[in-house]
């Protein structure tokens, strides 16, 4: 039999089949020596294969086979630290809620944010929330912020969670989709998954206070078939979005404009620091790229951005 990973609660699997039918599945021990390097060698959305077995008058299901994921987010173990952690896989869209302020969304954050999201080969669509409060100035910097990341190729919304502005616009764009939503604690997560579903009751409490930072040790994530023909997946507890180890060499490539310029640039293995001839440097001078974008680049590649996760930046 084949079905999607629903729920996950590290022993036990909750499959759903095609038909409807949901089982409680397990793994095999093998899976956990077949060199996979996770702490859960089977996370939520993954499509897998399981027969079933009867114990004690129950049917249960063993998974027997993972389909190849096509993509899936990762986090570092809490206890092992060469291991990771995989919190879904199968993933069509998130959908990062940025604020102005109240709490402040910095492009620093957004740009870590995205070139995450382009490791991992998940698109992106950015929402700026709370559109109802802001006055003339704030609206003008959300509309250069809108049109800065439009540029690059990125879709951007601007919505109210709280009167209901273009929500609509979202959940035409999370029909027939596996979803996510991510951005910092208090950027009204809950209020628009909630608007979005009034029947569903999401365990998305904010964390605003830092001083209860780190107190997930594990988390089980969980989809949910929405009423309008969409699928959302909760990751409780998750403070990141996830931590990539990528190389010098290849953080230009998830800088989408950065990547257009690449083959302009005089050496294969530009950096776009300090070498001749770079085209981003050049695209910098000419005001073809953000500056912003270019700050978040060198920040990213001299590793601050560690320092900046640890300043209390906590995401959900």
């Amino acid at each position: 039999m084949t079905g999607t990973v629903y729920k996950s609660t590290g022993s036990w699997y909750t499959v759903k089949t095609e038909n409807g039918k949901i089982y409680e599945c397990r793994i095999k021990g093998k899976f956990r020596l077949e060199g996979i390097k996770s702490t859960n060698p089977v996370s939520v959305g993954d499509r897998v294969d399981f027969k079933l077995e009867t114990n004690n008058d129950q049917e249960t299901g063993v998974i027997e086979n993972i389909h190849e994921r096509r993509n899936y987010i990762v986090r570092k173990s809490v206890k092992l630290s060469k291991q990771t952690h995989i919190i879904a896989s199968n993933i069509d869209v998130v959908f990062l809620l940025v604020t102005l302020n109240n709490p402040p969304t910095f492009t620093t954050f957004i740009d870590r944010f995205l070139v995450t999201a382009e490791a991992y080969g998940i698109k992106t669509i950015l929402l700026f929330n709370k559109i109802d409060t802001y006055n003339e100035d704030e609206l003008l910097e959300i509309k250069y912020l809108a049109a800065l990341y439009r540029k690059i190729g990125y879709e951007c919304i601007g919505i109210s969670a709280k009167t209901g502005k273009n929500v609509d616009k979202v959940k035409a764009l999370m029909k027939g989709q596996v979803s996510m939503f991510s951005g910092h604690s208090g950027v009204g997560k809950s209020t628009l998954v909630n608007l979005i579903e009034p029947n569903l009751s999401l365990k998305t409490a904010e964390i605003s206070d830092q001083h209860q930072q780190g107190q997930h040790t594990t988390t089980f994530a969980e989809m949910f078939d929405l009423s309008f023909g969409a699928k959302i997946i909760d990751t409780p507890g998750i403070k990141g979005f996830g931590i990539v180890d990528i190389n010098k060499e290849e953080l230009g490539d998830y800088f989408p404009e950065f990547f257009k310029l690449k083959s302009e640039c005089k050496f294969n293995n530009c950096l776009h620091i300090n070498e001749p001839k770079c085209a981003v440097k050049e695209a910098l001078d000419n005001e073809e790229i953000a500056w912003s974008r270019y700050k978040s680049y060198l920040q990213i590649l001299e590793g601050e951005e560690e320092h900046y996760r640890k300043n209390n930046y906590d995401v959900e």
